[in-house]
């Protein structure tokens, strides 16, 4: 077998139980970091997920690496949604429905700010991949809104990201109904009154 051939093998692929797995650890992460934060026990997460702790720990080596995949994770689902929603609803139906989906991810991901804050360089990528995803989805709804006349030309994503992030982070836990009010007070003045 020539050089070539040996060094153009795909790679393998997971084995069905392998990939779920994967995704259990996720979803179970995702529900314990939401519940007790991102330092709690791995037990608790192999046990939500139905797995040995072995298994975490095969695939993410440091608690920081399943902390990324979780927040990749969800960075990746909320970018699905913006796309989702700009292809089913108008682009101010879509950006309010958005708003709370983000605004949402951003309330049950306390426990990710200390860990992306703490200045473990395994975090340092993180907040330019969450802008970096999220923003040109959310602007494809915001340019579509613009070109239609319903939301303002001016507004730009990575800033609405922001500032949602802010709004919804700075309220704790029960606050939800204080950040729906605020977020729906910056949504208004996005939209443009005919």
């Amino acid at each position: 077998m020539s050089t070539s051939a040996q060094g153009s093998a795909a790679p393998r692929r997971k084995r069905a139980d392998a990939v779920r797995n994967t995704e259990s650890v996720l979803e179970a992460a995702k529900t314990v970091f939401a519940e007790s934060g991102v330092d709690a026990p791995m037990r608790d997460i192999a046990a939500r997920a139905g797995v040995g702790v072995g298994t975490i720990y095969r695939n993410y080596p440091k608690r920081s690496d399943l902390i990324i995949a979780v927040f990749r994770r969800e960075v990746d689902a909320t970018a699905a949604e913006a796309e989702r929603l700009a292809g089913e609803y108008p682009p101010p139906e879509a950006l309010r429905l958005w708003i709370a989906r983000f605004a949402n991810f951003v309330a049950t991901k306390r426990g990710f700010a200390s860990a992306l804050h703490s200045g473990d360089p395994a975090y340092q990528p993180l907040p330019g991949y969450f802008v970096g995803t999220l923003a040109p989805k959310v602007q494809g709804i915001l340019d579509a809104g613009a070109e239609e006349g319903s939301i303002r030309s001016d507004v730009l994503a990575g800033d609405l990201i922001n500032a949602l992030s802010r709004l919804a982070s700075d309220s704790p836990g029960s606050a939800g109904d204080r950040t729906t009010r605020m977020t729906d007070v910056l949504l208004d003045g996005l939209l443009v009154q005919r």
